[in-house]
Protein backbone atom coordinates (compact mmCIF):
# COMPACT_ATOMS: atom_id res chain seq x y z
CA UNK A 1 0.00 0.00 0.00
CA UNK A 2 1.20 3.40 -0.84
CA UNK A 3 1.18 6.19 1.93
CA UNK A 4 0.53 9.59 1.60
CA UNK A 5 3.65 11.53 0.89
CA UNK A 6 3.97 14.63 3.82
CA UNK A 7 4.70 17.52 1.48
CA UNK A 8 3.92 21.08 1.25
CA UNK A 9 2.21 23.39 -0.77
CA UNK A 10 2.92 22.79 -4.17
CA UNK A 11 3.57 26.62 -5.17
CA UNK A 12 4.34 29.53 -3.83
CA UNK A 13 2.38 32.63 -5.19
CA UNK A 14 3.77 36.10 -4.71
CA UNK A 15 1.17 38.64 -5.53
CA UNK A 16 1.74 42.58 -5.75
CA UNK A 17 0.22 45.18 -3.45
CA UNK A 18 -1.27 46.49 -6.56
CA UNK A 19 -1.18 45.18 -10.26
CA UNK A 20 0.38 47.48 -12.64
CA UNK A 21 0.64 45.60 -15.74
CA UNK A 22 -1.22 42.51 -17.88
CA UNK A 23 1.87 40.21 -17.07
CA UNK A 24 2.41 36.97 -15.27
CA UNK A 25 5.54 35.58 -14.35
CA UNK A 26 5.81 31.62 -14.15
CA UNK A 27 8.86 29.13 -12.69
CA UNK A 28 7.83 25.76 -13.14
CA UNK A 29 11.00 24.22 -13.03
CA UNK A 30 12.84 26.56 -9.85
CA UNK A 31 11.47 24.50 -7.18
CA UNK A 32 14.02 22.60 -4.71
CA UNK A 33 11.86 20.37 -2.20
CA UNK A 34 12.93 17.29 -2.48
CA UNK A 35 10.21 14.72 -0.40
CA UNK A 36 12.05 12.47 2.03
CA UNK A 37 10.30 9.63 -0.20
CA UNK A 38 11.62 10.45 -3.44
CA UNK A 39 15.65 10.37 -2.31
CA UNK A 40 15.40 7.24 -0.66
CA UNK A 41 13.72 5.54 -4.04
CA UNK A 42 15.97 7.41 -6.37
CA UNK A 43 19.49 5.74 -6.86
CA UNK A 44 21.05 9.57 -7.58
CA UNK A 45 22.69 11.34 -5.05
CA UNK A 46 20.81 14.84 -4.02
CA UNK A 47 23.58 16.92 -6.28
CA UNK A 48 22.64 14.59 -9.39
CA UNK A 49 18.93 14.72 -8.74
CA UNK A 50 19.61 18.84 -9.01
CA UNK A 51 20.63 18.31 -12.74
CA UNK A 52 17.29 18.82 -14.12
CA UNK A 53 16.70 21.98 -11.51
CA UNK A 54 16.01 25.25 -13.38
CA UNK A 55 17.91 26.56 -10.44
CA UNK A 56 17.25 30.15 -9.07
CA UNK A 57 15.20 31.24 -11.80
CA UNK A 58 12.54 32.13 -9.14
CA UNK A 59 15.05 34.31 -7.54
CA UNK A 60 16.19 36.23 -10.91
CA UNK A 61 12.87 37.24 -11.17
CA UNK A 62 12.42 38.14 -7.49
CA UNK A 63 11.53 42.23 -7.81
CA UNK A 64 8.07 41.46 -9.76
CA UNK A 65 5.76 41.97 -6.75
CA UNK A 66 7.74 44.78 -5.81
CA UNK A 67 7.14 46.09 -9.57
CA UNK A 68 3.49 45.35 -10.40
CA UNK A 69 3.53 41.61 -11.27
CA UNK A 70 2.45 38.26 -9.48
CA UNK A 71 5.10 35.74 -9.47
CA UNK A 72 4.24 32.31 -9.21
CA UNK A 73 7.26 29.63 -8.31
CA UNK A 74 7.00 25.92 -8.21
CA UNK A 75 8.06 24.37 -5.06
CA UNK A 76 8.34 20.83 -5.76
CA UNK A 77 11.40 19.91 -8.39
CA UNK A 78 10.92 18.84 -12.30
CA UNK A 79 12.13 15.45 -11.38
CA UNK A 80 9.03 15.05 -8.80
CA UNK A 81 6.52 16.41 -11.27
CA UNK A 82 7.15 18.38 -13.70
CA UNK A 83 4.79 20.73 -14.37
CA UNK A 84 5.72 21.61 -18.46
CA UNK A 85 3.95 18.97 -19.73
CA UNK A 86 0.59 17.16 -20.18
CA UNK A 87 -0.34 15.92 -16.60
CA UNK A 88 -0.57 12.09 -17.80
CA UNK A 89 2.85 11.76 -20.04
CA UNK A 90 4.00 8.52 -18.71
CA UNK A 91 6.46 6.07 -19.81
CA UNK A 92 5.13 2.43 -18.69
CA UNK A 93 8.32 0.71 -18.35
CA UNK A 94 8.65 3.09 -15.46
CA UNK A 95 5.22 1.29 -13.78
CA UNK A 96 4.77 -2.13 -11.99
CA UNK A 97 1.63 -2.48 -13.66
CA UNK A 98 -0.24 -1.31 -16.60
CA UNK A 99 -1.15 2.27 -16.87
CA UNK A 100 -4.94 3.17 -17.31
CA UNK A 101 -5.73 3.13 -21.29
CA UNK A 102 -6.35 6.90 -20.98
CA UNK A 103 -2.46 7.95 -20.34
CA UNK A 104 -0.51 9.02 -22.79
CA UNK A 105 2.80 7.05 -23.03
CA UNK A 106 3.78 7.52 -26.87
CA UNK A 107 4.94 11.46 -26.96
CA UNK A 108 8.42 12.17 -27.79
CA UNK A 109 8.67 13.44 -24.43
CA UNK A 110 7.44 10.23 -22.63
CA UNK A 111 10.13 8.52 -25.13
CA UNK A 112 13.40 10.57 -24.00
CA UNK A 113 12.61 9.41 -20.62
CA UNK A 114 11.39 13.06 -19.61
CA UNK A 115 7.86 12.91 -18.83
CA UNK A 116 5.26 13.74 -16.12
CA UNK A 117 7.38 11.74 -13.73
CA UNK A 118 10.54 11.91 -15.43
CA UNK A 119 12.82 8.67 -15.74
CA UNK A 120 16.03 10.59 -16.03
CA UNK A 121 17.54 13.63 -14.93
CA UNK A 122 18.18 16.09 -18.08
CA UNK A 123 22.06 14.71 -18.02
CA UNK A 124 20.51 10.90 -18.76
CA UNK A 125 20.83 9.47 -15.01
CA UNK A 126 18.37 7.03 -14.82
CA UNK A 127 16.36 8.21 -11.33
CA UNK A 128 14.73 5.35 -9.39
CA UNK A 129 16.24 2.38 -8.19
CA UNK A 130 12.68 0.08 -8.34
CA UNK A 131 9.66 0.30 -10.62
CA UNK A 132 7.14 2.94 -9.53
CA UNK A 133 3.27 2.18 -8.94
CA UNK A 134 0.45 4.20 -10.64
CA UNK A 135 -0.87 5.77 -7.05
CA UNK A 136 2.36 7.46 -6.48
CA UNK A 137 2.08 8.73 -10.12
CA UNK A 138 -1.16 9.98 -9.78
CA UNK A 139 -0.48 11.30 -6.40
CA UNK A 140 1.94 13.95 -7.61
CA UNK A 141 -0.32 14.55 -10.89
CA UNK A 142 -3.27 15.70 -8.08
CA UNK A 143 -0.95 16.98 -5.35
CA UNK A 144 1.96 18.97 -7.39
CA UNK A 145 0.59 19.68 -11.09
CA UNK A 146 -3.24 20.26 -10.96
CA UNK A 147 -2.99 22.92 -7.97
CA UNK A 148 -0.74 24.92 -10.18
CA UNK A 149 -2.11 24.88 -13.14
CA UNK A 150 -5.27 25.86 -11.39
CA UNK A 151 -3.25 28.78 -9.81
CA UNK A 152 -2.12 29.54 -12.98
CA UNK A 153 -5.48 29.57 -15.02
CA UNK A 154 -6.71 31.84 -11.94
CA UNK A 155 -4.03 34.29 -12.67
CA UNK A 156 -4.69 34.50 -16.08
CA UNK A 157 -8.00 34.74 -15.78
CA UNK A 158 -8.20 37.40 -13.59
CA UNK A 159 -5.63 39.71 -15.52
CA UNK A 160 -7.48 39.25 -18.56
CA UNK A 161 -10.39 40.32 -16.64
CA UNK A 162 -8.44 43.15 -15.35
CA UNK A 163 -6.75 44.35 -18.57
CA UNK A 164 -8.24 42.54 -21.40
CA UNK A 165 -5.20 40.53 -21.92
CA UNK A 166 -2.50 38.54 -20.48
CA UNK A 167 1.20 37.93 -21.06
CA UNK A 168 2.83 35.35 -19.12
CA UNK A 169 6.48 35.44 -19.28
CA UNK A 170 7.18 31.36 -18.91
CA UNK A 171 10.90 31.63 -17.04
CA UNK A 172 13.06 29.03 -17.40
CA UNK A 173 17.02 28.06 -17.93
CA UNK A 174 19.26 26.31 -20.23
CA UNK A 175 22.50 24.03 -19.69
CA UNK A 176 25.83 24.62 -21.49
CA UNK A 177 26.93 21.93 -24.11
CA UNK A 178 30.48 21.76 -23.97
CA UNK A 179 31.33 21.22 -27.53
CA UNK A 180 28.42 22.02 -29.21
CA UNK A 181 27.10 25.16 -30.68
CA UNK A 182 27.46 27.97 -28.28
CA UNK A 183 24.14 29.47 -27.13
CA UNK A 184 22.83 32.87 -26.67
CA UNK A 185 22.08 34.33 -23.49
CA UNK A 186 18.69 33.99 -23.88
CA UNK A 187 16.09 31.88 -25.93
CA UNK A 188 12.91 32.68 -26.33
CA UNK A 189 10.02 30.93 -27.47
CA UNK A 190 6.42 31.70 -28.78
CA UNK A 191 6.06 28.24 -30.38
CA UNK A 192 6.86 29.69 -33.58
CA UNK A 193 4.52 31.81 -33.60
CA UNK A 194 1.96 30.68 -32.39
CA UNK A 195 1.95 31.63 -29.23
CA UNK A 196 2.17 35.37 -28.71
CA UNK A 197 1.65 38.13 -30.82
CA UNK A 198 4.27 39.30 -32.53
CA UNK A 199 4.38 42.97 -31.26
CA UNK A 200 4.66 41.33 -27.46
CA UNK A 201 7.63 39.24 -28.46
CA UNK A 202 9.27 41.95 -30.24
CA UNK A 203 8.70 44.18 -27.12
CA UNK A 204 10.27 41.37 -24.74
CA UNK A 205 13.17 40.77 -27.48
CA UNK A 206 13.81 45.06 -27.79
CA UNK A 207 14.10 45.86 -23.93
CA UNK A 208 16.47 42.56 -23.42
CA UNK A 209 18.51 43.32 -26.51
CA UNK A 210 18.56 46.89 -24.85
CA UNK A 211 20.65 45.05 -21.52
CA UNK A 212 23.09 43.82 -23.90
CA UNK A 213 22.02 40.32 -23.78
CA UNK A 214 22.19 38.35 -27.00
CA UNK A 215 18.86 36.06 -28.17
CA UNK A 216 17.39 33.82 -30.57
CA UNK A 217 14.39 32.89 -30.89
CA UNK A 218 12.51 29.03 -30.87
CA UNK A 219 15.93 27.78 -31.53
CA UNK A 220 16.54 24.84 -29.64
CA UNK A 221 13.58 26.13 -27.52
CA UNK A 222 10.43 26.90 -28.79
CA UNK A 223 8.28 26.18 -25.60
CA UNK A 224 6.95 23.11 -23.55
CA UNK A 225 3.32 22.34 -22.66
CA UNK A 226 2.65 25.97 -20.68
CA UNK A 227 3.56 28.00 -24.10
CA UNK A 228 1.33 25.74 -26.38
CA UNK A 229 -1.33 25.39 -23.92
CA UNK A 230 -1.89 28.59 -22.82
CA UNK A 231 -0.71 31.06 -25.63
CA UNK A 232 -3.91 31.53 -27.07
CA UNK A 233 -3.26 35.17 -28.67
CA UNK A 234 -7.11 35.19 -29.89
CA UNK A 235 -8.05 35.08 -27.10
CA UNK A 236 -6.20 37.89 -25.48
CA UNK A 237 -3.23 35.13 -23.71
CA UNK A 238 -0.10 36.03 -24.62
CA UNK A 239 2.79 33.10 -24.05
CA UNK A 240 6.36 34.15 -24.13
CA UNK A 241 9.43 31.43 -22.51
CA UNK A 242 12.56 32.27 -21.68
CA UNK A 243 15.58 30.44 -21.18
CA UNK A 244 18.46 31.75 -19.73
CA UNK A 245 21.65 30.51 -20.03
CA UNK A 246 22.88 28.86 -16.39
CA UNK A 247 26.69 30.06 -17.04
CA UNK A 248 25.49 33.65 -16.99
CA UNK A 249 24.46 33.24 -13.57
CA UNK A 250 25.57 29.92 -11.57
CA UNK A 251 28.09 27.35 -11.35
CA UNK A 252 26.24 24.56 -13.47
CA UNK A 253 28.45 21.78 -11.65
CA UNK A 254 27.88 22.55 -7.76
CA UNK A 255 24.39 24.35 -8.75
CA UNK A 256 25.33 27.14 -6.62
CA UNK A 257 25.08 30.64 -7.40
CA UNK A 258 28.26 32.58 -9.13
CA UNK A 259 29.69 35.97 -9.72
CA UNK A 260 27.29 36.73 -12.44
CA UNK A 261 23.96 36.18 -10.09
CA UNK A 262 23.66 39.58 -8.87
CA UNK A 263 24.43 41.54 -12.12
CA UNK A 264 21.89 39.44 -14.14
CA UNK A 265 19.09 40.02 -11.28
CA UNK A 266 19.78 43.69 -11.43
CA UNK A 267 19.74 43.09 -15.32
CA UNK A 268 16.00 41.10 -15.22
CA UNK A 269 14.92 43.89 -12.62
CA UNK A 270 15.35 46.24 -15.36
CA UNK A 271 13.40 44.17 -17.86
CA UNK A 272 10.64 43.76 -15.72
CA UNK A 273 10.24 47.36 -15.07
CA UNK A 274 10.33 48.42 -18.65
CA UNK A 275 7.52 45.60 -19.18
CA UNK A 276 5.33 47.22 -16.77
CA UNK A 277 5.80 50.56 -18.23
CA UNK A 278 5.09 49.08 -21.70
CA UNK A 279 1.93 50.41 -23.49
CA UNK A 280 0.06 46.94 -23.32
CA UNK A 281 -2.29 48.06 -25.91
CA UNK A 282 -0.50 45.83 -28.31
CA UNK A 283 -1.51 42.61 -26.70
CA UNK A 284 -5.55 43.53 -27.70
Amino acid sequence: MDLPVQVPAPFSLARPAQRLAPLVLVSAHSGRHYPDAFLAAARLDPLSLRKSEDAFVEELFSAAPALGLPLLAAEFPRAWCDLNREPWELDPGMFDAPLPSWVNSASPRVGAGLGTIARIVATGEPIYRRRLSFPEAEQRVRGCWEPFHEALRGLIGETVRRFGACLVLDCHSMPSHPGGPPLPDIVLGDAHGTAANPRAVRAVEASLQRLGLSLRRNDPYAGGYITRAYGKPREGVHVVQLEIARSLYMDEARIERAAGFAPLRASLTRFLGEMTAQDWSLLG
